[in-house]
């Protein structure tokens, strides 16, 4: 076998050889003197680094657990809205090009007065009948859900497609699936020749089938009623919404869209005062059998399989709101004279059930810069309770904004010169505080040009009366009116003496009761001490729990007799998944004829929760309320 001979490695040269460097080239030098005061000043900075993240993170930790989420949301939409600037419409309102209606089967059409509905499915027996109103022309809008082949007649109907073919801006700012497209109705209406007109929907029908019955369809000419109507007082500046159900009668219903912290004022009117009449350009119609209520109140107001059929006074007499003070209005049961037609615009950024009641608390302020007012009239439709329940986050934009809105509204001025000019300078900063978002103030743009470009009018500004000094309320000046007291049949139960005068003292413990649930030990029968106590105590407490020794599905009464087993309840229904919050738990007992109540055990807190109300409507806690 053959080696190859390898060359002996040579030794390099002096000058080739290299000092390599060294990452401590001293370290074998005295150490330096370790000391706490030394060690200090040299990680100094790493210190302060190390500070900040911590009191960071425990700051973060702090705001969610201790403050509620509302307000570490409303931290968060602040941070956002300041990283996101809204742009401000620019608008060239002299340079609009008219739109004319040269497509549809109705360019020639023209009527005074218009009935707008949104249609999902095939027409309804109120729709059948509302075609039959005298002397109102019937305009149905469809969605994508709208069968193609909908017909009815003596009704317009305007499909998705006949819709894009009208050329109106707004059409393309509208979601295909909502009812919020009646927007291209009223737009569609007003280029048809309407003064008029009646926003419905299809399962309401018209009391007696005349409009004209109930509402001021006429506000000047000879057809006009020249009278003085009743107004809420102003005597006390600081109530900016009411209840208009207690003046018809339903001290215990309230209308969707009332901020929640103004359900516990059932008491009617000290005194009204009067207004004169021809200037109620927004008229709001009660409703009987279902009327316009929350998901907080269709839920905790009867069993699941009962249906509301709820009256109101159809003997009490119109109520206007005087400058200052608000109501909730809807889209189901509302007259619109042409001098308010700009407050049609039906907001598309929050959710369906927000959108009329957003819509209704916006054109009511604007309403103030032309004089108008709204007036609210005694029962107008019946709707039929279908028992079809709507998830609660399709409010979710009332219960947290609409008390915070309406503060904003009643405070906010501008200096603009014209009305449609306020209008977009209220959209906008509507945006700004986040009510609505930027969606909608391009949606008041293009809505206000298509205003213009089917001919519409703006009306002319009047000075407002909230800045002028407001007129001293003489004993002459106080006008009575006691309302009725219906029986609330659909709660099983009648408000008796006992209980109203009862109502009065709770009401002034709920500042410290607000936010704690309540939990009551029911003996013996409670078909009628539930419902009883759950009206009573429900206006007080964030959330009554009733528990018996038999549970009664019907009566959202669950089972159990003992502390231990309202812990295990609580942790197997309300508390596995959410927060603690805080509870009174009370014993309640059944004598005879009489309902004894006394605080037999108490819990007063097991723990803190500073929530907002979605959760009394959450997953892990339907079988609680």
């Amino acid at each position: 076998m053959l080696v190859q001979d390898r060359a002996v490695p040579k030794s390099p040269k002096p000058h080739q050889i290299r000092t390599l460097p060294t990452l401590k080239p001293n370290r074998f030098a005295e150490p330096k003197n370790l000391d706490f005061s030394t060690w200090v000043c040299d990680n100094f900075y790493r210190i302060i680094t190390i500070f900040v993240l911590i009191a960071t993170v425990a700051a973060v930790f702090f705001l969610y657990t201790s403050t509620d989420t509302a307000s570490l949301l409303c931290l968060q939409s602040q941070t956002q809205r300041a990283m996101d600037s809204i742009s401000f419409p620019q608008i060239n309102w002299n340079s609009i090009k008219p739109i004319a209606d040269k497509t549809s089967l109705y360019a020639n059409f023209r009527s005074e007065q218009w009935i707008v509905v949104s249609v999902s499915s095939y027409p309804s027996e109120a729709l059948k009948k509302m075609v039959k109103i005298n002397g109102w022309q019937v305009l149905a809008i469809g969605n994508s859900r709208t069968p193609r082949d909908w017909s009815l007649k003596g009704a317009i109907f305007l499909s998705l497609d006949m819709q894009a073919n009208l050329g109106f801006r707004v059409v393309d700012h509208l979601p295909y699936d909502s009812y919020v497209r009646k927007s291209v109705g009223y737009l569609f209406a007003i280029q048809h020749g309407a003064k008029k007109i009646f926003d419905a929907d299809d399962r309401g029908e018209v009391i007696d089938n005349a409009l004209g019955k109930h509402f001021d369809v006429e506000l000047v000419g000879e057809g006009a009623r020249q009278e003085v109507i009743l107004q809420y007082s102003h005597d006390n500046p600081n109530r900016t919404v009411v209840n208009p159900y207690i003046h018809f009668g339903q001290r215990s219903v309230w209308p969707r869209g009332l901020p929640l912290e103004n359900v516990v004022e059932i008491g009617h009117e000290e005194f009204y005062t009067e207004v004169f009449g021809g200037k109620q350009f927004i008229q709001q119609g009660i409703s009987n059998g279902l009327p316009d209520v929350d998901s907080v109140f269709y839920f905790t107001r009867k069993s699941g399989l009962e249906a509301f059929d709820i009256r109101f006074d159809e003997h009490a007499p119109k109520v206007a709101l005087p400058q200052g003070m608000m109501v909730p209005l809807n889209s189901f049961n509302t007259i619109y004279h042409s001098s308010a037609f700009w407050a049609l615009m039906l907001p598309v950024s929050v959710s369906t059930m927000a959108s009329d009641v957003l819509r209704g608390y916006w054109g009511q302020r604007l309403l103030w810069e032309i004089g108008g007012y709204v007036a609210v009239y005694p029962p107008t439709v019946h709707r039929y309770d279908r028992i079809e329940a709507y998830p609660f986050s399709e409010e979710k934009d009332l219960h947290v904004n609409v008390g915070r809105l309406i503060k904003f509204l009643v405070l906010w001025r501008s200096n603009k010169h014209r009305l449609f000019e306020k209008i977009l300078d209220l959209s906008y900063v509507m945006a700004e505080e986040g009510f609505w978002t930027e969606q909608d103030l391009k949606f008041t743009a293009a809505w206000l040009q298509d205003l213009l470009a089917v001919g519409y009018q703006q009306p002319r500004l009047m000075s407002l009366e909230l800045d002028r000094p407001r007129a001293i309320i003489s004993h002459g000046d106080r006008k009575d009116f006691i309302p009725q007291k219906l029986p609330s049949i659909h709660l099983a139960v009648e408000e008796t003496g006992t209980v109203s005068s009862e109502i009065g003292n709770l009401i002034r413990w709920r500042k410290n009761f607000g936010n704690v649930v309540l939990i009551m030990f029911c003996n013996g029968p409670v078909e009628r001490t539930a419902l009883e106590w759950r009206l009573l105590y429900g206006r007080i407490f964030k959330t009554v729990v009733i528990l018996s020794a038999q549970k009664n599905s019907d009566h959202a009464v669950e089972q159990g007799n003992s502390p231990r087993y309202l812990i295990d309840f609580l942790v197997q229904t309300a508390f596995y998944s959410l927060k603690m919050i805080p509870l009174l738990i009370t014993g309640i007992y059944y004598k005879q004829t009489r309902v004894n109540y006394g605080l037999q055990i108490r819990y007063p807190c097991l723990g803190l929760l500073h929530q907002p109300v979605e959760i009394q409507i959450g997953i892990q806690s339907k079988r609680i309320w």
